[in-house]
């Protein structure tokens, strides 16, 4: 059977439709980090392009078995969801009518058992086969702690609604958002916003949290 992560670990990546608090470990990613407007398609479409890199190094890792590189440990595995962390400068949460200013690190989470060393390889080769420059990628380690979290479903546009939520919830649990340059807005993709309308698209929608200082 092949592994799948959004299977075996759906605390991670199947929130419930409502909020839920979760302590979220330290993962392995491969990550691209960016600044600017997602939705630019045109030449300076850096976000585009970004996460083309991300799947050419996430595909290249998944096919190695057929390749004379051999990783220890490897066992075959569906590729995780593409997440992203976001943020802009001197912005509390996100302003989604200015997405010019987004700064973001777009990631895709590796198996346990890719090493840096595997995923030195893996950039190499992904940029002589794609035809494309993979140098950008990093090998990028980020443990979230304590977080709220909630599955959204719409347009991203529309998520505001659901992290008003998230906060009210956050308000009667006794806790608050914790965002700092290393705890950021994070979302993961769990629908191909190609083939689905727009209202049924499904992100989860995750928060750093702290337990409010009460004097």
């Amino acid at each position: 059977m092949i592994f799948d992560l959004k299977k075996e670990y759906k605390e991670y990546y199947r929130p419930k439709n409502k909020p839920e608090i979760i302590n979220t470990p330290s993962f392995n990613y491969i990550a691209v980090r960016g600044k600017g407007n997602p939705n630019e398609e045109d030449g300076n479409g850096s976000y585009q392009q970004a996460i083309q890199v991300l799947y050419a190094v996430a595909y290249t890792l998944k096919m190695s078995y057929k390749t004379d590189y051999q990783i220890k440990g490897f066992y075959q595995y569906v590729v995780p969801p593409l997440e992203g962390f976001w943020w802009q400068e001197n912005v509390e949460n996100i302003d989604y009518l200015h997405k010019e200013n987004f700064n973001w690190i777009s990631v895709i989470r590796l198996p346990d058992f890719i090493t840096k060393k595997d995923f030195d390889w893996a950039v190499k080769r992904a940029s002589i086969k794609k035809k494309i420059d993979c140098s950008k990628a990093e090998f990028f380690t980020f443990e979230e702690g304590l977080c709220v979290q909630m599955m959204h479903q719409g347009s991203f546009d529309d998520e505001i609604n659901t992290v008003e939520i998230m906060n009210q919830f956050l308000q009667e649990k006794g806790y608050q958002n914790d965002f700092s340059k290393s705890r950021l807005h994070h979302e993961i993709y769990l629908s191909d916003a190609r083939k689905i309308a727009p209202e049924k698209w499904k992100t989860v929608i995750r928060h750093p949290i702290c337990k409010i200082n009460k004097k």
